[in-house]
This record gives C-alpha cells, structure tokens and sequence, in this order.
C-alpha cells in the first residue's frame, strides 16, 4: 500500500521538502499531497478565474472557495494528515485544516515549536502526535508504515 500523507500549513520554510527527504531515506511508500503553496497563486485563484472583485472581502471570498475544493478533497483522500504551524504568521486556515481533518477522524499529526504548545493545546489534543521537526514525523511514519521503531 502507498499511503497518502496530506501537508498542511505553513509555506515559509522547506518543512515539506525535509519531510519528504527524511521519509525517501527510509524508503517509505508516501505519496505527499498538500495546498497550492503558491502564496499569490493561492491569493488570488479565485479573481484570476472567474473574475475581479472590487471589495477585498469578496476577493479573497472567491480564493477560500476554490482552495476549498483542492483541500477538502485532499483530506479527505488522505491516510494520514500533517499540520505545520510556524513561527512567523498564524496560520488560522492550517487550525481549520486540522479541525476538519480530526472532524472526519482522520489520523492527524500536529508539528510546531514548543512556543506554540499553549496556544495549540486544543489542535494538540486532537491529534494522535505532536512533533517539532520533520524527521520526527518520518519517523512517526516509520513506525506506523513499516513498523520500525528507528528514532528521529
């Protein structure tokens, strides 16, 4: 079986790329999916398609919808869900993702620093793991996947 891993949050850092690193060394049969990361891509999505938007509001209205689209069924699909919370900006849409993540039981690991455990003690309570760096989510993976117990 391949398992689909779905990447959520932030965009800031190259987290997807060491995750995606730490679990080829382990020779893991993950197949990532994640949200356009794109920033201005993402922004504007909806404008760009089906049309401008004079208010702001509306603007990003339209973006939320059709990013929607691409999440949900993502999610949905997913074996397993990753949610990253940075250091920089918060990130309410990855809060949303692990929230609908956990709403449709899907098996959830939460990665942040430490200096975000208070703020995130309801998203860390919901998911099955909370980790700080990528390679401890490969090695999580590991685990679950190949049952090898080999740290991070």
């Amino acid at each position: 079986m391949i398992w689909t891993v779905y990447l959520s949050g932030e965009i800031h850092t190259d987290w997807r790329a060491a995750l995606a690193e730490a679990t080829a060394a382990r020779d893991l049969p993950v197949r990532f999916t994640a949200p356009v990361t794109d920033h201005a891509a993402s922004d504007d999505c909806g404008v760009a398609i089906l049309g401008a938007e004079p208010d702001k509001f509306w603007h990003d209205h339209k973006g939320a919808q059709v990013n929607a689209i691409r999440t949900r069924t993502l999610i949905g699909q997913a074996d397993v869900v990753v949610v990253r919370f940075g250091e920089k900006y918060k990130q309410w849409n990855a809060a949303f993702d692990a929230g609908y993540a956990a709403a449709l039981g899907k098996p959830l690991i939460v990665l942040h620093g430490p200096e975000h455990a208070h703020a995130l003690k309801e998203v860390d309570a919901a998911a099955l793991a909370v980790a700080e760096r990528p390679e401890q989510v490969a090695a999580i993976l590991d685990y679950v996947i190949a049952g090898r117990l080999a740290p991070a």
